[in-house]
């Protein structure tokens, strides 16, 4: 019985996630976007993301589906300007992370430019990862350069607990093309829960518990200057790897 009850709350949840970010995407987002220079409107669009997605999440705690405990967090309350990665292992880890981190935008797929509730959303405060690279970290460098940290999922789709994480080179070669030091974050969850082809409202009898840590900072000037580019990038990868590959 606990387990069905769970299930409708979760499935109410996303329902009441769905109709906010329809809100955000047609009508606010929207004016926003109208009157704003593209500068203030970033500022005001992550403010208003940072702040409805904390609710969201403070609703999901409070409904106890989930449990956050985090790690490392307090002595890095003022991060400005990094790059920030860590593995996917469910579907709201981003929210969770934008909620946590103030300033923080996210790298978004393309496809999501297309996506009915998010289309708006993702033009007025994510950095698009699309074909054209230069003017992919074009955009990150100004982004990062005015203060706000980058997401970025290194996977580029959400991770299964105990199997090897493979990761894409992009979060190594911006680092290294904007010379931003990395922040490398790993979520452990206690259970699968809104996985890659998990069904949304499987949520079990009891609140999945989240571990999330910050682990020590990747300093990019700190890697060795003889490396050639790529083997610099390699070098940069491994230690991404290893540092956001949870225990278990």
């Amino acid at each position: 019985m606990k387990k069905i009850l769970r299930s409708f709350i979760v499935l109410f949840l996303f329902l009441f996630f769905g109709f906010g970010a329809l809100i955000l995407n047609f009508i606010i987002f929207p004016l926003i976007n109208l009157f704003n220079s593209k500068e203030k409107r970033i500022n005001i669009c992550s403010k208003i993301i940072h702040k409805s997605w904390g609710y969201f999440v403070k609703l999901i705690l409070l409904c106890k589906i989930i449990k956050i405990n985090f790690d490392g967090f307090k002595k890095n309350e003022n991060l400005k300007g990094k790059i920030i990665v860590a593995n996917h292992p469910t579907y709201i880890d981003i929210l969770i992370l934008i909620a946590k981190l103030d300033n923080t935008l996210c790298v978004a797929k393309k496809e999501l430019k297309k996506n009915f509730f998010m289309a708006n959303i993702v033009k007025s405060c994510y950095i698009v990862n699309d074909e054209d690279n230069e003017e992919f970290i074009l955009n990150a460098k100004s982004i990062l350069n005015s203060g706000y940290n980058l997401i970025i999922f290194p996977s580029g789709t959400r991770t299964e607990n105990g199997k090897e994480i493979k990761l894409h080179k992009g979060a190594s070669n911006l680092a290294l093309k904007c010379g931003r030091d990395i922040v490398p974050i790993v979520i452990n969850c206690s259970r699968k829960f809104l996985a890659k082809e998990q069904k949304i409202y499987d949520a079990g009898d009891k609140p999945i518990e989240f571990n999330i840590k910050i682990n020590e900072t990747i300093k990019i000037n700190e890697i060795d200057a003889n490396l050639t580019d790529i083997q610099k990038r390699n070098r940069i990868n491994e230690i991404i790897k290893k540092r956001i590959t949870p225990v278990y």
